[in-house]
C-alpha cells in the first residue's frame, strides 16, 4: 500500500515537472506586461521551434482582453473628444484703398486785370476818363492844374479860403519840385491828384514810359507834400486812349477829365479875358460839371485869367443852385 502510494506521488511529481517545463518563463503574472517572445507564443499557440501546441493561460488571456478593452476605451474617448480649433486672430478690418491722387491740370495764368485787386476802385469807374461827377446831383467840382508856374496860387488860395470853396488840385512832379512851399500849402487844405512827372503826351509813350511818368509823379508829390495823390489822375493835354486809361487804372487811379475848360490859360493872345472865362463856365454848367482851370500865368503875357475870374465864377455857380464839391464826392482820397 505504501509502495503504491509512493508510485502515485512520484508520478504526480513527474506530471508537475513536465507541466512546469511546458509553461514558458515569459508568461506574465497577473497585471504584468508580456514579453515580446511570450506574446508571440501566446499568439501562435506554441513554440515555433518545438511545434508543441500549448494552451493559453487564462490570466494572460484576461490581461490581453483587459488591455484591448483599455485601448478601445482610450480610442473611444479620443474619438468622443471634440478638438477645439486654435483661436484665430480677429480679421483685420478691410483696408479701403484710396484712389490714386488725380493730377490737377496746369494752372492757367490769367491776363492782368485793369486794376490791382487792392485798389478798391469800383468797377463802374474803370476804363473811363470821367467828364462829370457821377450821380446827377446839382454839384460842381472846381479843379486846378499846376504845371508851368505858381503865379496865380496866392490869389486862388485867397478866394477859396475867403469864400469857403472846396477844390481839387492836380500837380505835376516837376511843379512840386520847383515850387515846394506853394505845393505844401495847397496839399495842407485840399485834395491833390497826380498830373504825371513832366506833363508829356502819354499817348505818344510806351507803356513802360507811361508807368514811369505816373509813378515818378506820385513819388515827387508824396515826398514834397506828404500827401498821396491816389486815386485822382488827370491826363496832360487831355491826351488819352484805351491803353493809357488801362495803365492808369492799373496804378490804382481814376482819371478825371472835365466838362468845361475855361481856356484862361490862353491869355490875351488867345482872345481870352476874365469875363470870357466866367461866361464859358456859366454857359457849360450842368449837374456834376467838372471845371478845369490852371494856377499858372500865360508864359507870353503873364496873365492869370482863371485866378482873376474865380470870385465871380463862384458867385455865379452858387446863384444857380449848385453846390461846390471836391472829387472826394466821387471817391475818397488816400489817407
Amino acid at each position: 500500500m505504501s509502495s503504491r502510494l509512493c508510485s502515485l506521488l512520484y508520478a504526480a511529481v513527474l506530471v508537475v515537472l513536465v507541466a512546469g517545463c511546458a509553461v514558458p518563463r515569459g508568461v506574465p503574472t497577473s497585471g504584468s506586461a508580456p514579453s515580446p517572445l511570450a506574446s508571440q507564443v501566446l499568439t501562435t499557440g506554441g513554440s515555433p521551434s518545438s511545434g508543441v501546441r500549448t494552451t493559453s493561460s487564462p490570466s494572460a488571456t484576461a490581461s490581453s482582453v483587459s488591455t484591448a478593452a483599455t485601448t478601445s476605451t482610450v480610442t473611444s474617448t479620443q474619438a468622443a473628444t471634440t478638438t477645439r480649433p486654435a483661436p484665430q486672430p480677429a480679421p483685420a478690418p478691410a483696408t479701403t484703398t484710396r484712389p490714386a491722387a488725380t493730377t490737377r491740370p496746369a494752372t492757367t495764368t490769367r491776363p492782368a486785370t485793369t486794376t490791382a485787386p487792392a485798389c478798391g476802385i469800383a468797377a463802374g469807374l474803370l476804363g473811363k476818363d470821367l467828364t462829370v461827377v457821377p450821380g446827377g446831383a446839382n454839384v460842381v467840382a472846381l479843379t486846378f492844374d499846376a504845371g508851368a508856374n505858381a503865379n496865380g496860387v496866392p490869389s486862388i488860395l485867397a478866394t477859396l479860403s475867403g469864400r469857403h470853396v472846396p477844390a481839387t488840385f492836380f500837380l505835376t512832379g516837376a511843379f512840386v519840385n520847383a515850387f515846394p512851399a506853394q505845393s505844401r500849402t495847397i496839399a495842407a487844405s485840399y485834395p491833390v491828384g497826380n498830373h504825371t512827372q513832366t506833363h508829356p503826351y502819354l499817348t505818344q509813350l510806351t507803356s513802360a514810359q507811361v508807368q514811369a511818368e505816373i509813378r515818378n509823379g506820385a513819388a515827387s508829390i508824396l515826398r514834397v507834400t506828404g500827401q498821396d495823390p491816389h486815386p485822382y489822375f488827370r491826363f496832360p493835354y487831355g491826351a488819352v486812349n484805351a491803353t493809357t486809361i488801362r495803365l492808369v487804372n492799373a496804378e490804382c487811379y481814376v482819371p478825371f477829365r472835365w466838362t468845361v475848360d475855361t481856356l484862361g490859360w490862353k491869355g490875351t493872345a488867345g482872345g481870352m479875358s476874365a469875363d470870357a472865362v466866367v461866361q464859358r463856365v456859366v454857359g457849360g454848367l450842368r449837374p456834376g460839371a467838372i471845371i478845369l482851370m490852371h494856377v499858372g500865368s500865360n508864359p507870353d503875357d503873364g496873365t492869370t485869367f482863371d485866378a482873376d475870374a474865380l470870385p465871380r465864377m463862384v458867385d455865379e455857380i452858387r446863384a444857380r443852385g449848385y453846390t461846390l464839391v471836391t472829387l472826394e464826392r466821387v471817391l475818397p482820397a488816400s489817407p
